[in-house]
This record gives C-alpha cells, sequence and structure tokens, in this order.
C-alpha cells in the first residue's frame, strides 16, 4: 500500500493500515486540514467537490463530504465530472477552494484529494505545505450541532462548461460543422465518457465511435494515454475510416490523438498543434516545463513570439505564464492551458481548438503532424544509492558541460543546439531521470547515453 502526501494534495492506493495507505482515516484527516486552511485563508465556508469514476470514487466522495460538513463548509457536489470543470466552477460559485476526487492517470487502486485555491487553480508550494502541517498537528475545530454545513448537489457545470468554450472567440462550431469529420473517442470508461461526446455534439460533430464511455471506473486498460495503451482506438479509427480520434486520460486534464492511418499524433504534439492555431491567431508568448518538446519553441518563435520554460508540475507552468502573460501553455503530456478560459489543464478546451485548427487547415491530421518540426524524446533513468549526494552529482555534470546553455530552476537542463537532456532527481527514490531530445530516437538515445556513462564516470572518480 501507498500513500504519498505531497503539497499538491494526497494521493494512494486504496486500503491497508492509516498512514501507509489511502485509507477513511486518512482522508478525512486531510480533509479537514485543507477545509480547515480554506476558512483559515478565504474566511469562505464553501469548496467545490466533484470526482472522476473510479470504483473508489463513491466512498472517498461520502468521506470527505461528511468532513467538511463538520467543519461548518457547505459542499457543492459536482458528483462525477472533471479535473478542468471543478476548476471553473470554484470561482463561478465564488468557492473558498475546491477538491477534485481523481488520481489521474494512476490505475484503479488509487484515489486522490487534488486541491484547488480559490481561484480554482492549484495550491501553491507554500500553501501545500501549510495544508499538511495542519493536518500533522490535527489543527482542526468542527462546527457545533447547528452550524454543520449543507450539501447541494450542482449538475449544471457540464453545461456550463462547454458553453463557455463555445463561446470562445478561438472556437469556430461553423467550421467544425463544415468539416464533417468522424470522431473515434476513447475515455477509459471515466467521466469523460459524459464530457466527451457531449462537447463533440455540440461542436457539430454529428459522427462519434464511442470506445469505453460508460463512466463504471473499471480502466479497460492501462489509463495513461500512451501509445501502448491506445492499440484499440488506433484499429478503430482505422477500421472505421475516421477523420481522427481522441484520448483522454480518467480526470479529462490530458488529452491526445490518433491519425487518420492509426499512427500517433503523439502527446507532446496536442500542445504544439494547439499553440500554433492560438499563435497565428493571438500572437503572443508560450510556456511549457522544461521537459517539454523543443517544438513549442519553434512555433511559438516562428509566430513571432518568445518561449519560456519553467520548472515541472502545473503550478509552475501556470507561475511562469502569469508572468511573461503567455497567451497558451502546458505540458507535453497532453496538458492544455489555455488562459482565456482559465489557468488549468483542459482537454475540452483542447479539443475544441484543435478541431477548430483541424478544420480550417483543411488537410487530414497526419498532414497537419508533419508540418511540425520532427522531434523525438527518449526517457531514461538511472539509479543511485540512498546514502548518494545527488545535488552534488549534478553540479559536477553540469560544470562538464559548462559551455553549454543550461538550466538549474529543476534539476539540471543542458541544450546543444536543437538538441537537449534535462536531468530530475526523484523526490521519493534515489533516481535520476533522464529526458533527452532530438531529431531521431537514435540520437536522443545517444544523448541520454552519453550523459549516465558522463555520471558513471563521475560516480568512479569519488
Amino acid at each position: 500500500m501507498t500513500l504519498i502526501k505531497s503539497i499538491s494534495g494526497i494521493r494512494g492506493t486504496i486500503g491497508g493500515i492509516a498512514g501507509n495507505g489511502l485509507t477513511p482515516i486518512d482522508i478525512v484527516k486531510f480533509t479537514a486540514a485543507y477545509g480547515s486552511w480554506v476558512i483559515n485563508r478565504t474566511n469562505i465556508k464553501k469548496i467545490v467537490l466533484g470526482r472522476d469514476a473510479r470504483i473508489s470514487g463513491e466512498m472517498v466522495n461520502n468521506l470527505v463530504i461528511g468532513t467538511l460538513q463538520g467543519l461548518g463548509i457547505e459542499v457543492i457536489d459536482l458528483g462525477l465530472s472533471t479535473t478542468p470543470t471543478v476548476e471553473i466552477a470554484v470561482p463561478m460559485e465564488k468557492a473558498g477552494g475546491g477538491i477534485i476526487l481523481t488520481a489521474s492517470h494512476n490505475p484503479k487502486q488509487w484515489n486522490a484529494l487534488k486541491l484547488l485555491n480559490d481561484k480554482g487553480e492549484f495550491i501553491s508550494d507554500a500553501d501545500g505545505k501549510e495544508v499538511l502541517e495542519i493536518a500533522e498537528k490535527s489543527e482542526f475545530e468542527f462546527a457545533d450541532v447547528d452550524s454543520l454545513g449543507k450539501v447541494i448537489s450542482n449538475d449544471t457545470y457540464l453545461q456550463k462548461h462547454i458553453d463557455i468554450i463555445l463561446d470562445l472567440p478561438l472556437v469556430d462550431v461553423e467550421a467544425i460543422k463544415k468539416a464533417n469529420f468522424k470522431v473515434a473517442i476513447d475515455c477509459v470508461n471515466s467521466t469523460g465518457g459524459i464530457f466527451v461526446p457531449a462537447l463533440l455534439k455540440a461542436l457539430g460533430v454529428e459522427t462519434i465511435y464511442e470506445l469505453y464511455c460508460e463512466p463504471n471506473g473499471h480502466f479497460p486498460h492501462n489509463p495513461e494515454p500512451l501509445p501502448e495503451n491506445l492499440t484499440e482506438i488506433a484499429k478503430v479509427v482505422q477500421t472505421e475510416k475516421a477523420d481522427l480520434g481522441i484520448v483522454v486520460d480518467p480526470d479529462v486534464d490530458r488529452l491526445c490523438f490518433v491519425c487518420e492511418d492509426g499512427e500517433m499524433f503523439g502527446e507532446e504534439y496536442t500542445l504544439v498543434a494547439v499553440a500554433d492555431y492560438i499563435l497565428k491567431n493571438n500572437p503572443g508568448n508560450a510556456v511549457s516545463n522544461l521537459s517539454s518538446t523543443r517544438a513549442l519553441r519553434d512555433v511559438t518563435e516562428l509566430a513571432g513570439g518568445e518561449y519560456h520554460a519553467s520548472a515541472v508540475g502545473e503550478v509552475n507552468v501556470v507561475n511562469q505564464m502569469k508572468a511573461t502573460n503567455a497567451v497558451i501553455g502546458g505540458e507535453g503530456n497532453g496538458g492544455i492551458i489555455y488562459p482565456e478560459l482559465h489557468y488549468g489543464r483542459d482537454a475540452l478546451v483542447g479539443i475544441a481548438l484543435f478541431l477548430t485548427h483541424l478544420a480550417k487547415f483543411g488537410k487530414s491530421i497526419s498532414v497537419l503532424r508533419k508540418s511540425y518540426p520532427e522531434y523525438h524524446i527518449s526517457k531514461n533513468k538511472i539509479t543511485l544509492t540512498p546514502e548518494m549526494d545527488i545535488d552534488a552529482l549534478l553540479i559536477k555534470v553540469q560544470e562538464k558541460y559548462k559551455d553549454q546553455p543550461n538550466s538549474t530552476i529543476d534539476g539540471l537542463k543542458i541544450e546543444f543546439d536543437k538538441e537537449w537532456v534535462h536531468l530530475r532527481r526523484s523526490n521519493t527514490e534515489p533516481i535520476i531521470r533522464i529526458y533527452s531530445e532530438a531529431g531521431t530516437e537514435t540520437v536522443a538515445e545517444g544523448l541520454a547515453s552519453k550523459i549516465i556513462s558522463d555520471i558513471k564516470d563521475i560516480l568512479k572518480l569519488n
């Protein structure tokens, strides 16, 4: 059993012993800490709650609602929802915060409490530490019987989210209708199965081949939208002669596409394509994290904007976007952040913008993919001994490549013309993750191998 307490929330496997798994006791404890933090911070006794469709969702939902009521907090329960929908609902409800019950792309035995501030954005590093401190000290004061919070069920936000997307100036429903797209979707039996078909119909897509759209939490395959998990939708796209396939993760904040020939568009290129469309119509800056493809920088600079990189993590991307007034941003895992709507990864707005882009492009999705610079990312890791000083090791690697442009805002990223390698230490294990990118897979892997060899040489000298 696993329980991971982090600044962005609490995540773990269901069951086991309290403190070792995500048990009812842990759920109540951290909900009480977060609810107390919201009251202390905002003096607003209202929190929006939504969940994905995973099997443990109802149990966790009941515990969270009861705990928040016990603190005297009014709960706006959206029921089966998506992460971006809850993010939108928090400011619309003038709530003090929001909780999404989802373990995102993790398998069915996992669940988590994702925590939002009163803007509907993920809480900051400092805020997260405060919540963990309240939990550690059990500094909770519960309400008396006359002051218990009430629960309001609200199922209107599916339509509200769609309506806001349709109202965006760069979403062209008429162009999408005219394109007469045939679309296959894989929603991994979670809440995308409710939201994605509804959005597509609102956008004028009449032919939809639905794969795993029953929100019962029984994931038919590993729910992370990686190529090895998407063989079935690739076959459906080809068999049905669909124009494209659309895949979302369980909480609908990650998005990837399948080309008409069954090949993957590439989740790194979800953001690249959407950014291309945004920047051509609304010139400005773009942001992604240090481990995302260089193709976004190429597309941004071609459109006359500036590209900025952030540390890994959605909160960091959002902070950098605000600092640079970026018009588009996100992460290479298929996360689109479009500030015109809200500062959070949102697969639904990504779908609407991408389909508009594809409709106006007027050619196949595979031709669109070929219009972007070709890069390949290789992902590796090296395991070290627990007593190893990883920070000192990274400093020595940086010294070896001191003549190359590099960044230390998150581990160490070294650039070699249009190639790069990014070394990040794990927060939980004695591991350095090594991401590298180049024009071909072979060169990217060679670059990673060279850095791994350098690390081994440095270790031998110590």
